[in-house]
């Protein structure tokens, strides 16, 4: 898994936040433990309002999200509010993020830090985060998992491949056992959503593979060399495009404008929320992929919905018993795929293969994305 960085940046300046700037400071700060500073759950998830929960809101997927939403896209409802979760042991400095909103005079946004410890051996068992957990399920309507780097393979009970590359632990910890408090495993604990079937969880790259490792799933962990028994860059270029799930074009580091991702086609199944996404059993969409890792489904707890063209990598996950979580193993949210204005560039020295909508037209992928966010933004419930 890899973080998508083009060389774009948009500054928005609408969805709601209704902070002062001293106050989305001091949610930054501090956490949900009042130890070094004010408590500020209650201005990040106000009983009464509707929240959207954003974890990992770094500058990147805070740009994305409120790209989507403004471009109307996304038709997240004006009286929603997006609360913007992560762990302060994280590696990546959300004070970022907290200098992005406040220049960019965005409205309806909070972050939220939480330092409460935990440890590797707590993720999967009721632990010092659970109250959080819960308060946090029960003030809001539906969750986004973002991408990111590899989990480490010890929380899925394997051993550290050698090409699996762990920057960001606490990050998954934080995450992984947040999504088993609510999804669970079969026969292990009461999962949130019991209470509350029609949540809406949505899992993106990391965030589908940290789904399924959250219920008993494991991980392909470099797909090239376990799937398809390639070793090097150049055998990975020679496969079928279909077959390479990023860019390694990107490797060789010639251009910095060379995408780290790559298009191919995905399967999906009829009875499935991507199914009535493309509306149509034959549609293959293409699909933005970057990532080298994917899912093995655990006996129970998710199906799979969509595939890679030849069927060996699942690229869509649905709960067999929550009918609103969802995982995706490609990135819907980058914002590049819906400005006609963006030209891919796939190769060092070579020209820009085009924009998205250039590239993949109407039933080849466009109209699928188009329809992504809205499908997305239904699944919200109602209350």
């Amino acid at each position: 898994m890899e973080n998508l960085n083009y060389p774009f940046t948009r500054m928005a300046k609408s969805i709601c936040f209704s902070l002062p700037a001293a106050v989305l400071l001091a949610c930054l700060l501090f956490s949900c433990s009042t130890g070094n500073g004010p408590d500020t759950r209650e201005q990040a998830l106000v009983e009464g309002k509707k929240h959207l929960i954003l974890m990992h809101p770094t500058v990147q997927n805070l740009e994305r999200i409120i790209f989507l939403k403004e471009s109307g896209i996304f038709t997240l409802p004006d009286d929603y509010h997006i609360s913007g979760i992560y762990h302060e042991d994280a590696t990546y400095d959300y004070t970022a993020s907290g200098i992005f909103l406040e220049k960019g005079e965005v409205e309806g946004i909070t972050l939220f830090g939480v330092d409460t410890k935990i440890s590797e051996g707590e993720i999967f068992t009721q632990n010092s985060l659970t109250g959080f957990f819960n308060e946090a399920f029960t003030k809001s309507d539906g969750i986004l998992f973002m991408g990111g780097p590899d989990i480490p393979p010890s929380a899925y009970g394997e051993e550290f491949n050698l090409l699996t590359v762990v920057t960001d632990p606490y990050r998954h910890y934080f995450e992984l056992s947040f999504l088993y408090h609510l999804i669970g495993r079969q026969n292990d604990r009461q999962p949130l959503l019991e209470t509350r079937e029609d949540y809406l969880i949505l899992g993106i790259c990391l965030g589908m593979q940290s789904m399924n490792v959250a219920a008993g799933g494991k991980l392909i962990q470099d797909i090239p060399t376990e799937v398809y028994q390639v070793y090097t860059v150049e055998e990975v270029l020679a496969l079928d495009p279909e077959k390479q799930h990023r860019n390694y074009n990107s490797y060789y580091r010639l251009d910095p404008r060379v995408s780290t991702a790559s298009f191919h086609s995905i399967r999906i199944a009829d009875n499935s929320h991507l199914g009535a996404i493309a509306g149509n059993g034959s549609i293959t969409p293409h699909v933005l992929s970057s990532h080298h890792q994917a899912v093995v489904l655990p006996d129970e707890g998710f199906r799979a919905t969509a595939w890679s063209a030849d069927g060996k990598i699942i690229e869509s996950i649905e709960h067999e018993m929550y009918p609103n979580v969802i995982g995706v193993q490609f990135h819907p949210e980058v914002d590049f795929l819906y400005d006609p204005e963006h030209n891919f560039l796939m190769e060092a020295g070579g020209s820009a293969a085009g924009s998205y909508a250039e590239l993949y037209p109407g039933e080849l992928g466009e109209d699928f994305h188009n329809h992504f966010w809205y499908y997305i933004s239904s699944l919200l419930p109602q209350r």
